[in-house]
């Protein structure tokens, strides 16, 4: 018995689900990157200040890397919940859980109050926003494509996606007004300035929580609900492995390079570009006025990639990102040596160019390539894997390699997994176009798509 056709969403609940969307992943990534800067610039010397300035600042980055072995469970348990109580009910758990244990890293006594509990507590709410920020990603793209048209899941995917330019400009600004309000040196700063940032997420958690309430569960999800019943479901986890499991491996390893640049760029060169003695020695007001301008360059490069990837394909943009990457992975640093601002400028922002073209065309590739049953476990599988893998060592091992070898054993740690990348790249299946209520796994993508989706995509 054929399904009912679904009414399709009017293009004003559609802005509202991306702006929704788009809201959720700006947090995700604004709570992960002010922990990365305070990282960098005061947790060796509020959280570890018994271990000296080096050691401290790798147990610093360690605090930072914590999370991400958080994340893989995260997505697990929020992938489950996603795929079989919906895409609205599970993103607003997650928001709740970052927003609140972010605002407790700002209210958090510093060693020189509570000694080792203070350091204790810091990797526990590093813990829980790294268990929450695993299940928010690929619910908020999902919600971004599963109510788009077929043919423009690149631009609407492009919402969610905006996500961490947003959350950089915002950290880098946060603690560049706190800087210029407070001055350039670090007394106030690491009195209470630092604190600044994470209080102020609480704002952009009630207005994302405000935004995620007024939208219904999407389309797609609905529609696969009734066709089939989420009881007659094995596990998602289970499915996918079973299933998928080489979407899984290919996608994770095709991400892998994207996450090294990402967390170098967003979290480790904060560290280096004010660093005295190996890095260009700048002011901390010149490098966080530098993330700033980089954040406008990521954002347009974003933009350039979704649409790129609705006009030419997922693959095709994500090969070009990867092959980008490691060209830029290796000139980045001596770009950077040069000593100056505008040079610190430029280098960031072509990181952020190459990361921005990958990830805008990553969005609706990961929607598109997993069966509904299992589309939001997925997802979120490729995607905290390759964090993991990319992302989770990237700031401890390049402050090492840094100390041991210079900065120029730096670039071919970002080269080497763009390799890698690259290749699995080529062993991605080519997913635009793709109905979302079909399954991947058994429809010839070449077939023309049944009516109940049709109704959904147009």
């Amino acid at each position: 018995m054929s399904t009912p056709p679904a009414t399709p969403p009017d293009r004003a609940t559609r802005r509202r689900v991306a702006l929704a969307s788009c809201i959720g992943t700006a947090i995700e990534f604004y709570d992960f990157l002010i922990y990365g800067t305070a990282a960098a610039l005061v947790f060796p010397k509020l959280f570890f200040p018994a271990l000296g300035s080096t050691a401290g600042l790798v147990a610093s980055f360690a605090s930072f890397g914590v999370a991400f072995l958080a994340r893989p469970l995260g997505g697990i348990v929020f992938g489950h919940f996603g795929d079989r109580i919906g895409r609205k009910r599970t993103l607003t758990i997650t928001l709740l859980m970052m927003g609140l244990s972010t605002l407790f890293v700002g209210l958090l006594p510093t060693a020189a109050t509570i000694g080792v509990a203070a350091p204790i507590l810091l990797v526990l709410l590093r813990v829980v926003q790294g268990f929450a920020v695993g299940g928010e990603w690929a619910g908020a793209v999902l919600l971004a494509t599963e109510y788009s048209p077929r043919a423009q899941r690149g631009a609407y995917a492009i919402y969610p996606q905006l996500g961490p330019p947003i959350a950089f400009t915002l950290t880098s600004a946060t603690f560049l007004l706190t800087s210029l309000t407070l001055g350039d040196t670090d007394a106030r700063f690491l009195s209470f300035g630092w604190r600044v940032p994470f209080l102020l997420s609480l704002v952009l958690v009630v207005v994302g929580l405000y935004m995620r309430l007024r939208i219904e569960e999407t389309p797609v999800f609905k529609a696969a609900s009734r066709i089939e019943p989420v009881r007659d479901r094995s596990l998602p986890f289970v499915s996918v492995l079973r299933e998928q499991a080489r979407e899984v491996v290919v996608g994770t390893l095709a991400l892998t390079a994207f996450f090294t640049l990402f967390y170098i760029a967003t979290a480790f060169l904060t560290s280096y570009g004010t660093n005295t003695q190996s890095g260009p020695g700048l002011s901390r007001v010149a490098v966080l006025a530098m993330g700033v301008v980089s954040g406008l360059f990521f954002a347009a490069a974003i933009v350039a990639g979704g649409l790129a990837s609705d006009r030419y394909g997922r693959k095709r943009v994500v090969l070009v990102g990867n092959v980008a990457l490691v060209a830029v992975g290796l000139a980045l640093f001596p770009i950077i040596d040069v000593g100056t601002t505008a040079a610190f400028g430029v280098g960031l922002s072509l990181a952020v160019v190459v990361l921005g073209i990958i990830w805008g065309a990553v969005g609706p590739l990961l929607s598109e390539m997993f069966a509904v049953r299992h589309r939001y476990t997925g997802a979120s599988a490729c995607y905290n894997l390759s964090a993991i893998l990319g992302g989770a060592m990237a700031p401890i091992v390049a402050a090492w390699l840094l100390a041991a070898y210079g900065s120029t054993a730096l670039g071919y740690m970002i080269a080497l997994p763009g390799v890698v990348s690259a290749l699995s790249t080529l062993l991605l299946p080519e997913t635009r176009g793709r109905d979302l209520v079909d399954d991947p796994v058994t429809v010839n993508e070449s077939a023309p798509s049944d009516s109940r989706a049709e109704a959904l995509a147009d």
